[in-house]
């Protein structure tokens, strides 16, 4: 959309659409450069509001099961606004933590990780640490490309950055990777490599059906965890 500045040819002086027009201006330049969206489309990473997605398998030798929930609400999270995906682990049949993220997508289909809110809880429920919890534009802390829009083997990036804290990445490893979860199958599946330098001996694979989203995600060096997608529904 374009915005015409005009001014009057006998006095000079700006008109009032050139007014308009100059503030719309501003008002653009301070708005988030690649034009945010909470609605979350990409279809390696879609999140429709209402959706639950159910995985279950172990992780550290407990039975897991994971929730993950993509609210109907909306925050502005460093000027984006991002969608609010609400993640519940069970360890065992108790809850073991809980975590808000909050993602947003430019106008490209590029799918940005703008931060968490996370806290463990002890067999009683209290919380035994926050650590992992971070928001962009908060004490140095930035957001990253967690789902590209058009993923090619090779690729890497960083998915957040807070400094000491969370400074995951990706690399895209393959788009014809076959994947069999109980709730759906693939041999078209995006495969991508995760690994953080604050764990350099651990490094986890991730698995993305079109029209789905993730599938699978295992640890591949440095640990015992994998999960599988065994259910979606909607409300």
């Amino acid at each position: 959309m374009f915005y015409q500045n005009t001014r009057s040819p006998s006095s000079g002086r700006q008109t009032g659409s050139g007014v308009i027009s100059t503030a719309l201006a501003a008002l653009i330049a301070l708005a988030p450069g690649p034009g945010f969206t909470a609605r979350v489309d990409n279809p390696r990473f879609p999140l429709r509001p209402g959706t639950v997605s159910v995985y279950t398998g172990m992780k550290d030798g407990q039975r897991a099961r994971d929730v993950v929930t993509v609210t109907h609400r909306v925050a502005n999270i460093d000027g984006a606004p991002c969608v609010v995906v609400k993640d519940r682990l069970y360890l065992n049949g108790k809850l073991a933590e809980r975590t808000t993220d909050w993602y947003s997508q430019d106008r490209r289909g590029n799918v940005w990780y703008f931060g968490e809110s996370t806290a463990e809880l002890d067999a009683h429920g209290r919380v035994t640490t926050t650590e992992g919890t971070w928001r962009a534009g908060r004490d140095g802390a930035k957001s990253g490309i967690y789902m590209p829009a058009r993923p090619v083997p090779g690729r890497t990036g960083r998915q957040e950055y807070y400094k000491g804290h969370a400074e995951d990445h990706f690399e895209v490893l393959s788009l014809h990777a076959r994947v069999y979860v109980p709730y759906a199958s693939s041999r078209n599946a995006l495969l991508t490599k995760e690994w953080t330098p604050l764990e350099p001996g651990v490094v986890d694979h991730k698995l993305y059906v079109r029209g789905i989203g993730t599938v699978l995600e295992q640890t591949v060096k440095g640990g015992d965890e994998r999960l599988e997608l065994v259910s979606v529904r909607r409300r």
